[in-house]
């Protein structure tokens, strides 16, 4: 470690300092620009270019981009070209698929208004909007330290230092990192980001939620035969190759030229230390249909991420002292939609719209109470009061019976307005869901062909990710210890399953099993730091500019 007492860093000041330039950073620059073109606003992101690390479907409902930027149509560099035009539903068995009618679904789950694409494309477009009303923007520069005042307020963020070796110590390379200071600071990290971690930690912000929920989405993009493809085409499915006890389901959109984005979640609350969700993706693409639409194609790109799923009863609260949560890091997906971007932007919107409001008032520093109190009360709000039982239902009664369940009670908040089942808790958190090993039978490994179906790390190949070797692992155990023996001996190493990316590995057996951490293949899912069965792996972020660098995902 560093023996010396580090430099002093530079800093610089502004009115509003934001973490992460996905949706809700952009859009929330955006807006404090369009209230007040005078605030100085800076976004910092920890991917190598803006969209670096950006991940999703994306079926895209327009609702706050279209209040946010009227006119984003009419501009021929956008990238949302492509509307839906065919959503449809199934149930998949292992050699077949039965449609569910869509006058079955509730009117919610209607996509034909929504706009299939690259959300990542989508951000890289949204930078430059806000960069022309003076946002300032720092890619490859991660937040590493919310700083503080002496009352405990939040006073704005550090990014890290660059240049430090694996053991610690400055290497010739080595470049302190810069404060940025902010009357206000808003925290778009995305889900289970690392600081927004600490914030909820400290300020004690998810006392009266429900424990936070997530899954982990496995996403890649095909190019496929022009005779097969059918743009604005969506197609959703759950049922195999998941048993009804493990929540998931897939995803498959047809758009662009010949593009299609082929998708799988897994909810991760799962209770088998031997799923593993990579695999059951890649299982999936062997069913007949799919198998069909990917023959004679070419997989483009390949990448994975955590989605937050607790839904209303799970989002903390979301203001403290000189700052707030947006976006995902807040927890805003809607689960049965599988959409967050609607939501994201709504959520930056609103939070702007406060903290424009408290500037104008000369405050600073303090609690943007009105942004806390009135999100329920907003579209983003009731956008996810009318599908809060989905997930606990689901979990609940398994996939068969609270889906139906699940669906009823949409209906039900469609048609009176009201739930037969009330607010229904989540339970337990994602750590403490599964089983010890003894109480299941080990999987037979899926053999990737090349073709179909790939390994993880053909597949992290196709990400771009890239790290630095020689810095300090960023993924920490707090107590290997116990490592060894619980996730090992009692767990039988899940990590190395729940892992996209083939992070994490067991090296030999017995008393001399070693664990094993490949830091340099980290995708950034942050999946280890929701599902390890102690909370013993904490994500926190590499040098900056490390990690993916997917394009058009």
């Amino acid at each position: 470690m560093i023996s010396e007492a580090p430099a002093a860093r530079d800093a610089m000041d502004f009115d509003v300092v934001i973490v992460g330039a996905g949706p809700a950073g952009l859009g929330a620059a955006i807006r404090l620009k369009q209230l007040d073109p005078d605030l100085s606003v800076v976004v910092v992101e920890k991917g190598s270019e803006v969209g670096a690390h950006i991940l999703s479907g994306a079926v895209i409902d327009p609702v706050a981009l279209d209040r946010l930027l009227p006119d984003w149509r009419a501009d021929e560099a956008c990238p949302l070209k492509t509307k839906v035009t065919r959503d449809r539903f199934y149930w998949m068995t292992a050699n077949g698929a039965i449609r569910l009618p869509n006058m079955l679904m509730p009117p919610l789950m209607n996509n034909h208004r929504c706009y299939v694409g690259s959300l990542g494309d989508l951000c890289r477009w949204l930078a430059p909007q806000a960069e022309a009303l003076g946002v300032e923007i720092y890619p490859g520069f991660a937040a590493t330290e919310v700083i503080y005042g002496e009352s405990g307020e939040v006073r704005g963020i550090a990014t890290g230092d660059m240049g430090v070796a694996r053991d610690g110590t400055p290497k010739a390379s080595f470049t302190r990192g810069m404060e940025l200071r902010g009357k206000y600071t808003l925290f778009a990290e995305g889900a289970r980001g690392s600081l927004s971690k600490q914030l909820i930690a400290r300020f004690r912000l998810d006392q009266d939620s429900e424990p936070a929920k997530f899954g982990i989405g496995l996403k890649e993009v095909w190019q496929i035969d022009p005779d097969k493809h059918r743009p604005g085409l969506i197609r959703h499915s759950f049922g195999w190759p998941l048993g009804n006890a493990t929540g998931g389901g897939s995803f498959v959109y047809h758009y662009g030229d010949n593009l299609v984005a082929v998708g799988f979640v897994v909810h991760l609350n799962y209770s088998d230390p031997y799923l593993s969700p990579f695999e059951e993706f890649q299982r999936f693409k062997t069913h007949p249909d799919m198998r069909d639409l990917l023959e004679g194609g070419k997989r483009l790109s390949y990448g994975a991420r955590a989605i937050t799923e607790g839904g209303y009863q799970s989002v903390p609260r979301l203001t403290f002292a000189g700052g707030a949560l947006i976006g995902c890091a807040a927890g805003f997906v809607n689960v049965p939609r599988i959409k967050g971007v609607h939501n994201a932007l709504g959520s930056a919107m609103l939070a702007a719209e406060h903290v424009a409001g408290a500037l104008a008032q000369g405050r600073a520093n303090d609690e943007l109470a009105g942004y806390e109190s009135g999100w329920r009360g907003s579209a983003v709000g009731k956008d996810l009061f009318r599908v809060r039982n989905v997930k606990p239902l689901w979990s609940r009664f398994g996939t068969v019976l609270g889906v139906a369940l699940g669906g009823i009670d949409m209906w039900m908040q469609t048609l009176f307005g009201a739930s037969l089942f009330g607010t229904r808790p989540h339970g337990k958190p994602d750590c403490a869901t599964l089983d010890p090993a003894k109480e299941h039978t080990p999987r037979t490994a899926l053999k990737p062909d090349g073709v179909l179906t790939f390994d993880r790390l053909s597949s992290v190949f196709l990400s771009n990710t890239n790290h630095e070797e020689d810095q300090p692992v960023h993924l920490k155990v707090a107590d290997m210890a116990l490592q060894k023996s619980s996730e090992h001996d009692v767990f039988a190493g899940p990590s190395g399953r729940y892992c996209p990316a083939g992070v994490y590995e067991w090296i030999g057996q017995g008393e001399d099993a070693r664990f094993q951490i490949n830091a340099q293949n980290c995708v950034h899912c942050k999946t280890c730091d929701v599902k390890d069965p102690n909370g013993n792996i904490t994500w926190v972020p590499p040098e900056g500019g490390g990690g993916p660098n997917y394009q058009g995902m």
